[in-house]
């Protein structure tokens, strides 16, 4: 097998084995059956299927004829420098505050009870109480259970590692996800500029400050990545294939597009452009279209059917962005399908391809490429004429609200929390892929702007669609709380990886330019590395410290100290609301004891009726909080978990760097038996 062969090939293949490792765990999982033994039996068969038509080629397959070794070993040596640094500096974020840890008890339940949803196990504190609650964040209680808030997409894959490793299998999940995305980045930067200039791009992608901060935790970014740029190098290959093999790819690459939305609901809006490129080809006879719009839909239709059945309250939550989403893809929908209509008939088909002529031959073209830049300038200027704030409309939104404002006041800001600083947003871009690559991304923008409206470059149409249609939904509702490098999540979707695609084409595009003008292909080679090491330094600049940085260390032996201290046939009460919306969940999925907490208004009087309704019940009432006490007049004090770590900085108006104190302690009491 050649250098070019080998590349594509390995790059595409975490993306088939993540669709058919969905492909047949969701069904498992709808069916209350999703158990290691029938996954894995089915699984087996289902990637051979899936690897064997992805991986297959009669021609090249997308691949350059003329590769040498280096680029490919350069390559794979990134990927797994990447994976080895990722898995040295993982975190363990599995106590509730943020996302990561949510996943993270999402994926211990589907490891050890592989169905949904979490039963309240109610009867284990006496039967229902008015002082008592069942909900803590990411986790609702809605009709006489418990419903984690995320799409199933991420902690199905992850609990893959989970029944491999336990605990630690599950957060090692998170540096193998992250390395399969430089991977397959390489991948797509080899088919779209040149295999040459794939080291470049995973280098590039792999130091960048998102990457590493989101492939260290559980994110819901590290699979949708894989499937998208996956999803598209298996749409470029589809161009070079015909018959069945090329009807096969189509619809491997519009399955893994649509399964996004398994993983991420907001990863509806990416892919979009994949139905209208769809069309496209229906319009002009070619089957793929029909297998790729098939899986797009079927990939797309699987994500819904989970979200509107297991994870109801969390699209419900959603309900402000989600139902204009769904009406947008409805037009979309029904514009493509007129699209189609108007092409494939003689009279308005010639019609409008005589338009495209006159398109390309015009001044429509230069046009373009000059509004991109103009664009971008715009973004730039955004933060000198405009102020984006939001009111709070939620419990959750009041929340960011207080939560901005203690950021505001340790960096010593001017105190609103309804601040959004989306206006900062391209400038959120320049601090992690620095000024140089930016500039680049433009000019690339703007160069295949103009190459696409004159008809030229057309493996570019659907990558460059996507990444210009996110990208700019993003920069102007990011749609986060805005501290860095949280936020930052937000941008390694989609906007940073296609920026960086953009940056690494027009680079290439300069050095054939200089190439042209009879420089020696020695000294272009030299400007070309000195070129990429200009723009890795201001990426290192603002990734070093975290680069080397280990945050959020020793959850797990902290957790699992807790776990042993706590009777398996006790009933938790928790009566402290930190350590409720932090531990509750961890104490029913890890810890595997029945956990409540009582409601704000709750008294001492309540908690010895709930202490006496677990007694009744024939279990071992334990009273948990955060202090010694809150505690003390249940019981004599016992202190289970203390944690002293690092956790990473907040930022808001600039690039993030250092870290903040974490310390946390848990508290409980037994009552004595009467």
């Amino acid at each position: 097998m050649d250098a070019g062969r080998l590349l594509v090939r390995v790059t595409v293949a975490p993306a088939l084995l993540i669709v058919a490792w969905l492909a047949v765990s969701l069904p498992l999982l709808m069916a209350d059956a999703f158990r290691p033994v029938p996954a894995v039996a089915l699984f087996v068969p289902v990637a051979a299927a899936a690897l064997w038509f992805g991986l297959r080629t009669r021609g090249a397959g997308g691949a350059a004829t003329d590769v040498p070794w280096w680029p490919v070993l350069a390559v794979f040596g990134i990927t797994v420098a990447f994976l080895v640094l990722q898995v040295v500096m993982s975190a363990e974020q599995i106590v509730v505050r943020r996302d990561p840890a949510s996943y993270v008890q999402f994926t211990t339940w589907l490891k050890n009870e592989g169905s949904l949803p979490i039963p309240l196990m109610d009867e284990a504190f006496g039967g229902s109480d008015p002082a008592l609650r069942f909900e803590s964040p990411a986790f609702y209680e809605r009709d006489g259970a418990v419903v984690p808030q995320f799409m199933a997409g991420l902690p199905l894959v992850l609990t893959l590692g989970g029944w491999i490793g336990g605990t630690h299998g599950i957060l090692l999940m998170a540096p193998l996800l992250g390395a399969c995305c430089v991977l397959a980045f390489a991948g797509l930067v080899a088919r779209l500029v040149s295999p040459r200039w794939a080291p470049a791009g995973a280098l590039l992608l792999a130091l960048t400050l998102p990457m590493l901060y989101v492939s260290r935790s559980a994110f819901s970014e590290l699979p949708a990545i894989v499937l998208l740029l996956g999803g598209l190098s298996l749409m470029h290959d589809v161009r070079t294939e015909t018959g069945r093999l090329a009807d096969a790819k189509a619809f491997l690459a519009g399955l893994a597009l649509g399964l996004i939305v398994l993983v991420r609901i907001d990863g509806l809006r990416d892919v979009l452009p994949v139905f209208v490129f769809a069309g496209l080809y229906v319009a002009h006879r070619r089957r793929a279209g029909y297998w790729t719009a098939g899986g797009l839909l079927l990939g797309v239709g699987a994500g819904l059917l989970e979200g509107f059945t297991l994870s109801r309250p969390y699209l419900t939550y959603l309900g402000a962005s989600l139902d204009p989403l769904l009406a947008i893809a409805a037009v979309v929908v029904a514009a493509t399908l007129i699209m189609v209509v108007l092409l494939r008939r003689e009279r308005t088909g010639s019609r409008l391809r005589r338009l495209g002529t006159v398109v390309a031959r015009g001044r429509l073209p230069g046009v373009a490429a000059v509004l991109t830049v103009l664009v971008m300038v715009g973004f730039a200027v955004r933060p000198w004429v405009q102020t984006v704030r939001r009111e709070p409309a939620t419990r959750d939104d009041e929340m960011n609200v207080r939560f901005i404002e203690t950021i505001q006041r340790i960096q010593h800001l001017p105190v609103d929390g309804t601040r959004q600083y989306s206006e900062d947003s391209l400038h959120w871009v320049s601090w992690y892929i620095g000024p140089p690559a930016l500039l680049f991304a433009t000019v690339g923008a703007a160069l295949l702007a103009r190459r696409l409206l004159r008809g030229r470059s057309t493996e570019w149409l659907l990558p460059y669609a996507m990444i210009v249609w996110t990208t700019t939904q993003v920069l102007i509702r990011p749609g986060i709380t805005p501290d860095h490098p949280w936020a930052s999540r937000r941008l390694i979707g989609l906007v940073v990886p296609g920026l960086l695609l953009f940056t690494v084409f027009a680079s290439a595009w300069a050095a054939r330019r200089v190439r042209r003008l009879g420089y020696g292909r020695r000294l272009v080679r030299a400007g070309a590395v000195v070129g990429v090491a200009m723009m890795l330094v201001p990426i290192v600049l603002v990734s070093g410290g975290l680069l080397v940085t280990r945050t959020e260390q020793h959850e797990v032996a902290a957790v699992d100290g807790m776990c042993d201290a706590l009777d398996p046939r006790g009933s938790v009460v928790v009566v402290e609301q930190s350590t409720a919306d932090r531990f509750l969940q961890v104490v029913r999925g890890m810890c595997g004891v029945p956990a409540a907490r009582t409601t704000g208004n709750a008294t001492v009087a309540d908690v010895r009726r709930v202490v006496a309704g677990v007694a009744e019940a024939g279990r071992r009432p334990v009273i948990m909080a955060a202090r010694a006490e809150q505690v003390a007049p249940y019981g004599t004090p016992r202190r289970v978990l203390s944690l002293r770590t690092r956790q990473d900085g907040r930022t808001l108006t600039g690039p993030p760097g250092g870290t903040w104190g974490l310390s946390m302690e848990v508290w409980i009491a037994e009552p004595p038996r009467r």
